[in-house]
């Protein structure tokens, strides 16, 4: 895991992207505004927000949402090469566990993964950040 001030050009690019996702949160209970941006293993870049609802356990999360976009978008052999969290709150928010399992369907497992936390911003190998991920091989 890697705590910096300073990103690469492209992680910078995809965390603007993030920042700029969440300004069209629907957050209207927590104020809480979410964004994510995924880079896909093609270059595309795929963005969503978090969509809240009165009950909680219906909101969907931004990188959830961005997933499904991108999924929507270019297919279900999409790969995801990096991923980004941001929001408008200054407060960590690296993805959730539900993210996180949803991600790892798609996500690559040296793919970095960029996201606020409580001492900066971190960057960590999506495979350190779900390391048991829940793995089902299909027929």
């Amino acid at each position: 895991m890697i705590l910096t001030t300073h990103l690469d050009s492209a992680l910078e690019t995809l965390l603007d992207h993030a920042r700029r996702a969440a300004q069209n949160s629907y957050s209207p209970y927590s104020r809480f505004r979410v964004g994510a941006a995924l880079r896909l293993s093609s270059g595309a870049i795929v963005t969503g927000t978090n969509v809240e609802n009165i009950s909680y356990g219906l909101t969907i999360c931004a990188e959830r949402s961005a997933l499904v976009r991108a999924v929507a978008e270019f297919g279900p052999g999409i790969r995801l090469a990096a991923a980004a969290v941001a929001n408008l709150n200054a407060a960590a928010s690296p993805p959730c566990g539900a993210c996180r399992q949803v991600l790892a369907e798609f996500i690559l497992p040296d793919a970095p993964v960029v996201f606020p936390a409580a001492d900066g911003v971190r960057i960590i190998p999506f495979s350190e950040l779900l390391p048991l991920a829940f793995e089902m091989k299909l027929k």
